[in-house]
């Protein structure tokens, strides 16, 4: 099976915007922290750390409900600056191993280490060299799947966190698929869990059971992905420097809302990541667009297109608000947020991966 001879790894920082605080500031560490904004500024937690994360606090959750389940949460303002310096760094040492590395955020990207600059066969030990090398540059810590193709080592990087290493084998796959959760499956939301959960699809086992035919007719052309995973089989390669359409980021809130100046500091924060993105892409977009889902689920967008390049977070926001008014938002809840600059002025081209048979461990 040809997608048998990659190796993948897929890195993930370990809570990373709030590491980095606890980094930077000793009296943060140890203490549960929320990177985003404060209880009384109708803000959203953009991370937090793994003390936060045992009360029950998590990424898009709003300031005042992680202010209820641990008032004595720290919250730190994000300075996302610091944050893409830091994950420049982390790009050097996955570039000092290969050149096919897809970057997904500040905070993850695939690695294809089939052959590496290393010379290292065993790509769990290419894991394990790169996790020491971004502890010892970065004094921060990451965790990494490996596996045969980027759906499995995306599941495995987090199935040990933090500083965790989980590798699944080609013959290691079907158990591991079969016992997952469904909710645990790159591409299931909750829209599409509570759908499968409603046909009896529970695992991966139970996915496994249905037919092409079946997975068409209730999931649409998402009926083959679906069928595929769950046997295993994710043949997209790792892409370097991609043609992007596109950058952008969005939010499932925890809870829906209906207040204007707290979406507008959701929109804020993801101003500040889509900015990020922009500047470490070096590229910028002449078209913003807004994506609202309302509570009831209904998705609407809308969109402007600039003479000038966008370019900052503060473009972004200034024109995202803009676009909020021209929605319904505030006279309907709202439960998720996105924005997405596109038309980009610059296009990076993409590069094929090679494959070659090397061992795992």
């Amino acid at each position: 099976m040809v997608e048998d001879q990659r190796k993948i790894i897929h890195i993930d920082m370990d809570a990373f915007y709030a590491s980095v605080e606890q980094r930077d500031n000793p009296e943060l560490r140890g203490k549960p922290i929320a990177v985003g904004g404060n209880p009384d500024s109708r803000g959203v937690v953009a991370t937090c750390s793994y003390e936060a994360r045992r009360f029950g606090i998590h990424s898009a959750m709003s300031s005042a409900r992680a202010y209820r389940l641990c008032p004595h949460v720290v919250f730190v303002r994000p300075r996302f600056d610091i944050y893409q310096k830091v994950s420049q760094q982390i790009r050097e040492i996955f570039l000092s191993y290969t050149d096919l590395v897809e970057p997904l955020s500040l905070d993850e990207a695939y690695l294809d280490v089939t052959t590496n600059k290393a010379n290292i066969q065993s790509a769990t030990w290419v894991a394990q060299n790169i996790c020491q090398d971004i502890r010892q540059r970065t004094m921060l810590t990451a965790s990494a799947g490996v596996s045969y193709n980027k759906f499995l080592a995306k599941i495995a990087s987090d199935v040990n966190k933090p500083a965790g290493l989980t590798v699944v084998t080609p013959d290691q796959a079907a158990p591991f698929i079969a016992q997952l959760p469904i909710r645990r499956f790159h591409g299931v939301g909750r829209v599409t869990e509570k759908k499968m959960k409603a046909l009896g699809i529970l695992t991966g086992a139970d996915l496994r059971t249905h037919s092409l035919l079946e997975l068409q007719q209730q999931f649409g052309k998402a009926g083959q992905y679906y069928f595929n995973i769950a046997r295993g089989v994710d043949l997209r390669p790792v892409v370097p420097n991609r043609i992007r359409k596109s950058i952008g980021k969005e939010t499932t809130l925890d809870e829906d809302i209906t207040d204007i100046d707290q979406m507008m500091t959701i929109i804020g924060d993801l101003s500040q990541r889509v900015g990020a993105l922009l500047e470490s892409q070096q590229t910028s977009g002449m078209t913003l667009t807004l994506k609202v889902k309302y509570a009831d689920f209904q998705i609407v967008t809308r969109s402007f297109s600039h003479e000038k390049p966008i370019e900052t977070a503060a473009d972004i926001l200034e024109i995202a608000g803009g676009l909020l008014k021209k929605t319904d938002a505030g006279e309907r809840a709202v439960r998720l947020l996105g924005v997405t600059v596109s038309h980009l002025t610059i296009d990076i081209c993409a590069v094929e991966s090679l494959q070659m048979d090397l061992p795992f461990v």
